[in-house]
């Protein structure tokens, strides 16, 4: 194994001081310890670094009791794995022996672990080249696989046989998708091929882990690139992607098959926002238009339609994020956004107000950012169609500047958000308190949603006044 190292004084951000408490205690005890993983990665980079990991040669009991010798907490999180967990000034730092692991029989988990005492072995069990080296201050990077060099490369490579890597652990699928999208790279040849190869084995996997990795791709802001370059991938993680590759949308109104339009659509969300749209507004770009090969029909002229995809693509939605073990609050809203983002919308008061009570009924306490997020959606969705539609995302810049309007003006989107309440209605109306209050408020709230009432107090007063 051909080793590469650096000399100790190389360009490397400073190791943060609650980390090298953990190596210099470990050390002054006769033990071997490297700072590993992400923190090394990020800092050849140039990247700030979060948590950091430390690997070592001592046993995780001889770790903990060492570690409490020098005042510093420690937990057991891992110790099948040699793992506990250090924290210092209230920071975690995960340490974990040197181990080695057998074979993965389920696909999932290695059958055996056995702790050694040599780093370099440590570091060839990891996934990825960039992912397996190690730092030390004073000793400098430790770089058996040429995980630096991928870096400057930008790809994604296994450490040693790409097929063996993926087949121990089926995740390490999307890991690869989900680095390469993180950090703008791409796969190399042989790790892709292997990939793609093992891909179908995701379906042994906990749903919750494959839910965090797809997940963890959106939230890269890079979805649209996993869709062009990995479909495959990403339909043996969601199946119900599938039938959108090469679908043709028989339609004037689209220029692309439902795989491209949909990965348009997820980029445009985030040049709408900046980067920064929610998870449940990626995840609606993503599946926005999942029903559609389900729902198509041709009429006499054999022009496509797709009716209902929208109300049918918030179920799948919901059953794909619920499968996936995706947060709820979450869920409802992407399905929320799904369901609506065909719905018409003007530059009209009612109109806009119409759309936020929408929202509001499916998720509560989130109507007015909702209607934000499903003006982005729309948008990107015009833009993603063919040319002649893509002038409605100039009608939404409309449509955006009145939501913003009636937010600020404070648009009641419920019957408590009204500026009267039930006892002006018992009052005002001389009704007894019962369903009949509520029937009022409702009538109410429907007039001001429709712009046939003002929002304010004393217009809803005089209206009840003029229903005695």
């Amino acid at each position: 194994m051909q080793v590469e190292t650096t000399q100790p004084n190389r360009e490397m951000p400073e190791v943060p001081p609650y980390a090298m408490r953990v190596v210099d205690a470990l050390e002054a005890a006769g033990h071997e310890a490297w700072v590993v993983g992400g923190w090394v990665r990020d800092a050849l980079m140039g990247r700030p670094g979060h948590d950091v990991d430390v690997t070592c040669s001592s046993p995780w009991e001889q770790t903990e009791r060492v570690l409490r010798a020098a005042g510093i907490e420690v937990h057991q999180t891992g110790v099948t794995h040699g793992t506990v967990t250090a924290v210092v000034d209230g920071l975690p730092v995960e340490t974990t022996t040197y181990r080695v692991e057998g074979a993965y029989s389920d696909r999932r988990h290695p059958d055996e672990v056995r702790f050694v005492t040599d780093v370099r072995q440590d570091l060839a069990r990891r996934d990825f080249t960039v992912n397996a080296m190690a730092y030390h201050p004073r000793r400098g990077l430790l770089d058996p696989f040429g995980g630096e060099r991928d870096l400057e490369l930008g790809v994604i490579r296994a450490v040693g046989e790409p097929r063996r890597r993926f087949e121990e652990d089926a995740l390490r699928v999307l890991r690869a998708v989900r680095f390469a999208c993180r950090l703008g790279f791409s796969i190399e040849p042989a790790t892709q091929e292997a990939l793609v190869a093992c891909a179908g084995e995701l379906d042994v996997m906990a749903r919750e882990r494959v839910g965090a990795e797809l997940d963890g791709i959106l939230a890269s802001g890079r979805a649209a690139w996993a869709l062009r370059h990995e479909f495959a991938v990403m339909a043996a993680a969601v199946p119900e992607l599938a039938p959108m590759a090469g679908f043709d949308q028989r339609s004037p109104y689209h220029a692309y098959d439902v795989a491209e339009h949909t990965a348009r659509v997820c980029a445009g969300v985030e040049c709408a926002c900046g980067g920064r749209p929610s998870q449940a507004l990626r995840w609606a770009a993503l599946l926005h238009d999942v029903a559609k090969p389900a729902c198509f029909s041709l009429d006499a002229s054999c022009r496509g339609h797709f009716f209902g995809h929208p109300e049918e693509g918030a179920r799948v939605a919901g059953r794909v994020m619920g499968r996936l073990a995706l947060p709820k609050s979450m869920t409802r809203e992407a399905q929320a956004l799904i369901r609506l983002h065909d719905l018409p919308v003007r530059p009209a008061a009612a109109s806009c107000r119409k759309m936020m009570s929408l929202l509001e009924a499916a998720c509560p306490g989130r109507g007015r950012a909702l209607a934000f997020a499903l003006v982005d959606l729309k948008r990107a969705d015009a833009l993603a169609k063919a040319p002649a539609c893509r002038g409605y995302a100039v009608e939404l810049d409309a449509m955006a500047t009145r939501v913003r309007a009636e937010v600020a003006a404070g648009c009641p989107l419920t019957v408590r958000e009204l500026p009267v309440g039930g006892g002006d209605v018992i009052r005002e109306r001389g009704l007894e308190p019962g369903p009949g209050v509520g029937l009022v408020l409702d009538a109410l709230l429907a007039a001001v949603l429709a712009g046939e009432l003002g929002l304010g107090r004393e217009e809803l007063l005089a209206e009840l006044r003029m229903g005695e």
